[in-house]
């Protein structure tokens, strides 16, 4: 009779085995689609900035090279041009500064500071800005989870009070208990995830903000330079140089930065 007994529960453990994830997944309840697009959310935000938060989309040293040439050439307008074909936080930072110094050639270097310091913070909150919805995606997605584990739970419970434990509402009671530990499971996965890219990603901002930080102070040098040949006044901007000079000035410039 034990023989016949196992022999008869063995097709029913098969077929419980033999469900795959998707099915699994389904008998979730209606939660599981919020999830789910959270999810498809996350990967979406993974791949992005897997692919556009690098060190030269921040700063790089062929630019610092042809900043500091320009400069220290006084060709401020050339500098400007060239900030306009990068896509770098440091051109935009810059740009602005040397945009403000040339249009304003009565301000004093202090001034000029204030506006890159502002540029730079801006700068800086972007790349942070960035990356928050990869944290607010591990945020909301364990929330949802446990949203529909209340909901499971409100179901077995509703089943419970019927009074009625045999048959097909023993069985809607299981099912309310299973779609709770499904979605909070699944929401749980996805928030991990969503944290564990997030804290990478974090660290490589911070490290990239830094060496902006870096990268501005050194041009800030440069232009305080500039100012104190004047005497303090705004040094005055000289035209820019055709592109075959500017190449040839940029290249034959030391690697001082060295970021």
């Amino acid at each position: 009779m034990a023989m016949a007994s196992g022999l008869i529960a063995a097709p029913a453990d098969t077929a419980t085995e033999s469900k795959d994830v998707l099915e699994i997944l389904s008998m979730g309840g209606f939660m599981m689609y919020p999830l789910a697009v959270l999810s498809v959310i996350a990967v979406v935000l993974i791949l992005f900035y897997t692919f556009t938060i690098r060190r030269n989309s921040v700063v790089s040293d062929k630019f610092m090279n042809a900043a500091e040439a320009l400069i220290r050439k006084r060709d401020y307008l050339g500098l400007i041009a060239h900030c306009n074909r990068q896509n770098q936080s440091v051109a935009r930072i810059t740009e602005k500064t040397l945009d403000f110094m040339t249009k304003n050639t009565g301000v004093t270097f202090k001034e000029v500071r204030e506006v890159a310091e502002a540029e730079g913070s801006r700068q800086a909150g972007i790349l942070t800005q960035r990356i928050s919805y990869l944290s607010d995606v591990g945020t909301i997605a364990p929330m949802g989870g446990l949203l529909g584990t209340v909901i499971g739970m409100i179901r077995a419970f509703m089943e419970i009070s019927s009074g009625n434990y045999e048959g097909v509402h023993a069985n809607k009671l299981a099912e309310g208990v299973y779609q709770a530990l499904v979605t909070t499971a699944a929401g749980l996965v996805i928030g991990i995830t969503a944290v564990i890219f997030y804290s990478l990603f974090r660290g490589r901002v911070q490290k990239y903000i830094a060496e902006l930080e870096a990268a501005s102070t050194h041009l800030m040098a440069l232009l305080a330079a500039q100012y104190n040949r004047r005497g303090g006044a705004a040094p005055k901007p000289v035209y820019a140089e055709t592109e075959e000079e500017f190449s040839h000035a940029a290249n034959d410039q030391p690697d001082t930065y060295g970021i």
